[in-house]
């Protein structure tokens, strides 16, 4: 039996039903706020109907690892800063709801690792171009910016191939929570 991304306990049978079994206007809608990257949620919706929880996250990271440069970009536009407050509230999305849990590990920092992570955060977008991606699921602040400061040492390519992988770990939990909310 298949396990939920964000749950670790079983994926029912009647959550995948549900997801297949929505329109396709519908799928995409929910699958954009895990991902903003429209080629991966195109690729998502029409590979359904999907035998087991694991093909599906298994078409997701392979969704990701064909995505452009650009479109990459275009995902992590949408992704707010590592340390950011991600706004709570009625107009909140449902990805800003899932970042706020994500980003759980940056409510006990102190505010020297909040300004640093602030400043490298700043540093890495000089660099190269684009947010300081990471699936941040599970990590400490001060995780969070080891991490930070040993991807700025990275090269173009290998800062790319950083980002598509945090992507598919991200995405993977993502789609877990949106199965695990099925109704």
């Amino acid at each position: 039996m298949s396990q939920t991304a964000a749950t670790g306990r079983p994926a029912e049978p009647d959550q995948l039903a549900w997801f297949d079994g929505l329109s396709a206007a519908d799928a995409r809608g929910l699958l954009l706020a895990c991902c903003a990257a429209e080629p991966w949620a195109a690729r998502l919706v029409a590979g359904r109907p999907y035998p087991t929880v694991v093909a599906l996250l298994c078409e997701s990271d392979d969704a990701v690892a064909g995505l452009t440069v650009p479109e990459l970009a275009d995902a992590l536009a949408r992704h707010p800063r590592i340390g950011e407050r991600v706004p709570a509230g009625r107009e909140a999305s449902r990805s800003a709801g899932w970042s706020r849990q994500e980003q759980s590990g940056m409510a006990a920092a102190d505010e020297p690792t909040r300004q640093a992570i602030a400043q490298l955060n700043a540093a890495y977008e000089k660099r190269f171009g684009h947010i300081y991606l990471v699936c941040a699921t599970g990590r400490t602040a001060a995780e969070l910016l080891a991490l930070l400061q040993a991807r700025l040492g990275h090269d173009d390519a290998a800062e790319w191939r950083t980002v598509r992988s945090e992507l598919q770990q991200i995405n993977r939990i993502r789609v877990g929570k949106l199965l695990a909310g099925a109704p």
